[in-house]
């Protein structure tokens, strides 16, 4: 456990949202980091307690600030920034300013970029300037998150060394869709509530390649083997009935359910599938598959061979919410990597490089993430 001799790494959360608040706690139970700062956007949240942004009920004495460079300077050229503004429709600002904090000399984590799940096959474009702003500041990215993320490269690459054959490797993400807080995503991205002729920016041709083909190659990675080409396919179903949530009506008739898969293809076959099976209400598409406990969400890995192995990830938050949760673990994988990214070289790291943290020193009655 930490003492008085104890050196603390400054951590800069930038972005307060979903993801944001996830971090903030995870900071917070982190018996190596210390809450340095908070950056925001919103000019309503400049000034609150990071502890009012983070649904914490003792102040934390970190006031929210829109101003970048004090944020920055409060890690005094070291520290790490956990990067938890959103990318999906701004990744050259994103990217613009995951640089920032690198060339500042801290430690970047984030989910934003997903081109940089798998660095080794992000464009140049994207990667060449981050690393140079990651040598010039003497700090190193790590960009990961849930899904993709761990649900599809740390966690089904864990579970394949359980195996004596592998005939095939899928994980799946199940979600009502309901538990998230996220109308503009969920609408506008994921076309949930759109007419059934409306094309999804999230699975137009190429995105869900763009997203998940990172993930498929880190699997085929670990497991020594070569993707031959990597696949899309496409379902989706209408809305039977009217349907009313805290994100609005979604009317009968509109998209209600959809699921994808992005397959790795070694020897002809999908040898590699990550999935993707999303509804806006548990009537739509009961024939898909459903969480297995009923819930509200689950990330599950399957292993198909000898013997099957099968795993399921329930994780629930903020009142038992589960995208909630899964935003938690993210963010705890993200925050629980910053001591191992300080003690490295500078660069770019993913998640078969940065290995997965235990818990230690968090044991012991405190509350977080």
């Amino acid at each position: 456990m930490p003492n008085e001799n104890t050196f603390y790494i400054p951590v800069v959360v930038w972005g307060t949202g979903n993801m944001g608040r996830a971090a903030i706690r995870s900071v917070v139970a982190h018996p190596l980091l210390r809450l340095a700062g908070v950056v925001v956007a919103d000019p309503a949240k400049v000034g609150r307690d990071a502890a009012d942004l983070a649904g914490l009920d003792e102040p934390l004495g970190v006031a929210a600030t829109d101003d970048v460079d004090a944020a920055l300077s409060a890690l005094g050229g070291a520290g790490a920034v956990a990067y938890m503004a959103s990318g999906d429709v701004r990744p050259d600002g994103a990217a613009f300013d995951v640089a920032r904090g690198l060339r500042a000399g801290a430690v970047v984590v984030t989910p934003a970029l997903y081109a940089l799940y798998d660095q080794r096959s992000a464009p140049a474009a994207l990667r060449d300037p981050l690393l140079a702003a990651a040598e010039e500041g003497g700090g190193a990215l790590f960009v990961s998150g849930i899904d993709p993320g761990w649900g599809n490269d740390l966690l089904p690459v864990l579970v394949s060394g359980l195996a004596g054959t592998v005939d095939q490797v899928r994980c799946q993400e199940i979600f009502d869709y309901t538990t998230y807080d996220a109308p503009e995503a969920v609408r506008m991205l994921v076309g949930m509530g759109e007419p059934m002729d409306h094309e999804p920016p999230m699975t137009a041709p190429g995105v869900p390649t763009m997203v998940w083909g990172g993930q498929v190659r880190l699997i085929a990675r670990a497991l020594g083997v070569e993707v031959d080409e990597i696949r899309e396919t496409l379902l989706r179903r209408p809305l039977e009935a009217d349907v009313t949530n805290r994100m609005g009506l979604f009317a009968r008739g509109t998209q209600g359910a959809l699921r994808f898969e992005v397959q790795g293809i070694v020897g002809g076959e999908p040898r590699i599938v990550i999935e993707h099976v999303t509804r806006i209400t548990p009537d739509c598409a009961p024939d898909w598959p459903l969480p297995p406990d009923g819930g509200d969400g689950a990330h599950k890995v399957v292993i198909e061979g000898r013997p099957r192995i099968e795993v399921n990830v329930e994780a629930t938050d903020e009142g038992g919410n589960r995208a909630a949760g899964g935003n938690a673990t993210a963010a705890n994988r993200l925050l629980n990597a910053v001591p191992w990214l300080r003690a490295a070289a500078p660069g770019i790291y993913d998640a078969l490089d940065v290995p997965l943290s235990p818990a230690t020193g968090k044991l012991d009655g405190r509350t977080g993430s």
